[in-house]
């Protein structure tokens, strides 16, 4: 089987990163958020326990070997029960949905030239994207770098044109003292939420490590130099969301991206960001879309129920590609945005925290990458900062997260209806 390199794994990374949450949240934080100190604090913690994650992962990928992510790590690590859970949450939520936010975002921004784009539009990308993902993992690798450039390019000259320029009207900077209340606030922890499901993605190419070359150099590389990146870009993006809008031209509006745009490019200017946010998304629907169905594949060789997402063809999965694709459509077509956003966050937040506690059942002596006897700080503050987030996520948004938790449910549900018997194996060839 053609492996990629650690170029195309840390495409990977940052195009699930960058997409829907870093162009939509800030709207959501600023309603109980207004200090840049506080707003810049919330992007940086998010980007410290995304490379703490990452740290974690490059162990776990390079211990198991296997593609399958959170599943390999879940069932093996915990037990095959936890492994089943978390690509029940990632069949649902964890890939799919994110891939209906991202679609539903793109028609957000592209309204700005007066097109009343819905929920048709998103269904219609959903679709392109996944044929483009279905023909061979050489067009796969070609169309995601393509668009992965662009979205790199895009996000750097949004960046630099929004330093540039001066604020033109009323701003949201306020460097005074009042971070120090704010952060003690709930509404701190539970601004964390957006931001995690923001950096969703840190962890992408430990899915596939499986088609990457030399992983155990690789997939570190990859998982490191994509969410440094990722982080830099994001404190950015946000400094320049906030230097060119007001926070009462924010609070709660999802194209926050816009708003700031037409303050320092003119109309006309801000149509051209929009334009390239919508194109960039296509490299984040693209990016999940290849990563899930790869998680629901390795899941299909072990559990009846599976088995039928149990086939591929030049490398591709194509019958679990397609299913994400029609679970994302059914996302859209039930739910609105800021519902499916937090109640995907609370659920990736808890899933996340349950594979990065995995690594504590890797023995030390078998720990390819970290070798030094501090490498335990990096799970012991993940999985604090874990369970701080979905506590409060569950205070502030108790309908949101009994969705996710009865997702959960529904899972575990399912998992005492599957047989114990395993399905015969393919390999993706």
């Amino acid at each position: 089987m053609k492996k990629i390199t650690w170029l195309t794994a840390t495409a990977l990374v940052i195009s699930n990163m960058i997409g829907t949450g870093i162009f939509t949240s800030l709207g959501y934080q600023v309603a109980s958020l207004t200090n840049t100190y506080s707003i810049i604090l919330l992007w940086f913690i998010g980007g410290v326990l995304a490379v703490f994650g990452a740290f974690c992962y490059s162990e776990l990928g390079n211990y198991y070997k296997e593609s399958g992510g959170d599943y390999i790590y879940l069932s093996r690590g915990f037990h095959p029960f936890f492994g089943y859970l978390t690509s029940w949450i990632s069949l649902i939520v964890g890939f799919s949905a994110p891939v209906a936010l991202a679609a539903l975002a793109m028609s957000k921004y592209l309204q700005i030239f007066g097109l009343q784009l819905g929920k048709e539009f998103a269904i219609a990308i959903i679709i392109l994207t996944t044929l483009s993902q279905s023909f061979s993992l050489k067009t796969s690798s070609n169309f995601q770098n393509g668009f992965t450039l662009l979205k790199v390019v895009f996000v750097l000259v949004l960046i630099g044109l929004g330093l540039y320029y001066a604020p033109q009207g009323p701003n949201s900077l306020n460097f005074d003292n009042s971070w120090i209340k704010e952060v003690q606030m709930p509404e701190f922890a539970t601004s964390l939420v957006f931001v995690s499901f923001a950096y969703t993605g840190w962890n992408s190419a430990s899915y596939i490590v499986g088609e990457i070359k030399n992983p155990r150099k690789n997939l570190p590389k990859s998982l490191l130099i994509g969410t440094l990146f990722v982080t830099s870009v994001y404190i950015l993006i946000n400094y320049v969301f906030l230097k060119h809008a007001s926070i009462s031209s924010l609070i709660n509006q999802e194209d926050v991206a816009s708003i700031a745009a037409k303050n320092f490019l003119g109309l006309n200017g801000a149509k051209w960001i929009c334009f390239f946010i919508a194109a960039q998304l296509i490299a984040t629907i693209s990016g999940y879309l290849w990563i899930g169905s790869r998680l629901s594949f390795a899941t299909s060789k072990e559990n009846k129920l599976w088995s039928f997402m149990n086939q591929s063809k030049n490398g591709i999965p194509y019958i679990a590609l397609w299913v994400h694709a029609c679970i994302a459509i059914a996302i859209i077509l039930t739910g609105e945005f800021e519902e499916i956003f937090i109640y995907s966050s609370f659920l990736l937040q808890i899933l996340a925290t349950l594979a990065v506690a995995t690594v504590f059942t890797i023995p030390s002596c078998k720990r390819h990458i970290f070798k030094g006897n501090y490498f335990w700080i990096f799970p012991v503050v993940f999985l604090a900062f874990g369970i701080y987030i979905c506590y409060f996520t569950f205070v502030a948004h108790p309908k949101e997260s009994l969705i996710g938790l009865s997702i959960i449910l529904i899972g575990l549900i399912l998992y005492f209806f599957d047989t114990k018997t395993k399905p015969e194996q393919t390999e993706l060839d």
